[in-house]
């Protein structure tokens, strides 16, 4: 009594999450519309865009002609006459084709004018690791867009976040690239049924600890999660795994203040190792607290090579939970403070998982890229 009610929750898919993040922005704003390649396809983008499109039909989402760049500049000539498109492509790669509009045009306007003009703009980028894609099928762009003034860069791991940050791109300002994983589209978990949004720019705890940090972003969240829990287990370190959500902006101080308590830090990411978003975040900490840092700073990212296309050097190729473990291993071990074991078996870290998170998600190794 007198208590204010908790919104109804139920789990759903991350790609579900997705679609009613569409629908329900749609139906709050008439200026909201879908475009890009296959929108409208009977798969509708991995079922994303389905619901939308049957609600609304063709005039509010369209497939385009295969030429990114130029669909993706007549979503920002939208965009500034007052519309807020969802600019949909199906692989991250594709954006290499709109780097001019992205760049030098949705990322400068609002600066240019003096702040007068804005470019509500939502591109979603998936990308698409596994079943063979290859070096230019399955990269991950979030640094190259990062380095870019005037651009927010949002990287949900969960179905709750990818609603709720879809939603405030959707509703925001500025141009945002929304970047999906496609092997988070199963992973299911509570979701508000009503509307909802987050903000963007401020990241989560998503396992208390004291020992270490992991901060991480997208699907790599789940692998420092498996990590974590095994290392728990396994060694009895108890480490602290942030999920970041976006890079740009970044929580500093969501970092920070992790790192201050546990003095030692991992960052994973999906993208590339050299010149990427672990490399940003480590100059942060080496640059703010430095003075905290009992052990030397961490990266598990990308190698610096294109991704293959068979599915041996695939799983060669993919950093994991174990490389999170074995970071975690050393920093600690460096620090000084935990006498650490080996573990008994080289996949603790999957066994784990799958007894602990098998509700969570269904990994299977997908049958093709559409």
């Amino acid at each position: 009594m007198g208590k204010d009610k908790k919104p109804k929750e139920r789990e759903i898919k991350y790609w579900q999450a997705i679609s009613e993040a569409h629908v329900q922005s749609m139906e709050r704003n008439e200026r909201v519309f879908i475009m890009g390649i296959g929108v409208d396809d009977p798969k509708g983008i991995f079922g994303t865009t389905l619901e939308a499109y049957k609600k609304f039909g063709k005039k509010r989402v369209f497939d385009t002609p295969v030429a990114e760049n130029t669909m993706t500049g007549c979503a920002i000539g939208a965009a500034l006459a007052g519309m807020r498109p969802v600019m949909v492509h199906a692989r991250n790669d594709f954006m290499y084709y709109c780097m001019d509009q992205l760049c030098n045009h949705a990322a400068k306007w609002h600066h240019m004018f003096g702040g007068l003009m804005t470019v509500p703009i939502t591109v979603r980028a998936i990308v698409g690791r596994g079943w063979g894609q290859g070096s230019q099928h399955s990269q991950s762009l979030q640094a190259l867009f990062s380095h870019v003034p005037g651009l927010k860069v949002v990287m949900p791991s969960t179905p709750y976040s990818v609603k709720g940050l879809l939603m405030a791109s959707i509703e925001g300002d500025s141009p945002v690239i929304f970047v999906e994983h496609r092997r988070l589209y199963d992973y299911a978990g509570p979701v508000p049924e009503g509307p909802y949004t987050l903000p963007i720019g401020k990241g989560a705890v998503v396992r208390m600890g004291k020992d270490a940090t992991v901060a991480a972003i997208s699907y790599a969240v789940w692998d420092a999660i498996k990590a974590a829990v095994a290392l728990k287990e396994e060694g009895g370190i108890d480490v602290e795994v942030i999920d970041l959500r976006s890079l740009k902006p970044l929580d500093e101080e969501l970092i920070l203040n992790s790192v201050k308590k546990t003095g030692r830090l991992v960052v994973a990411d999906t993208g590339w190792k050299s010149y990427g978003a672990s490399a940003e975040i480590s100059a942060l900490v080496a640059e703010k607290a430095f003075e905290y840092l009992k052990a030397p700073i961490q990266r598990v990212a990308l190698p610096d090579i294109s991704a293959p296309t068979s599915v041996t050097l695939e799983k060669v190729f993919y950093p994991g939970a174990m490389d999170i473990i074995s970071a975690v291993r050393q920093i600690v071990q460096k620090g000084g403070e935990k006498s650490v074991p080996l573990f008994e078996s080289s996949l603790t870290a999957k066994t784990v998982y799958e007894r602990e998170f098998s509700s969570l998600a269904q990994e299977k190794e997908f049958l093709g890229p559409f």
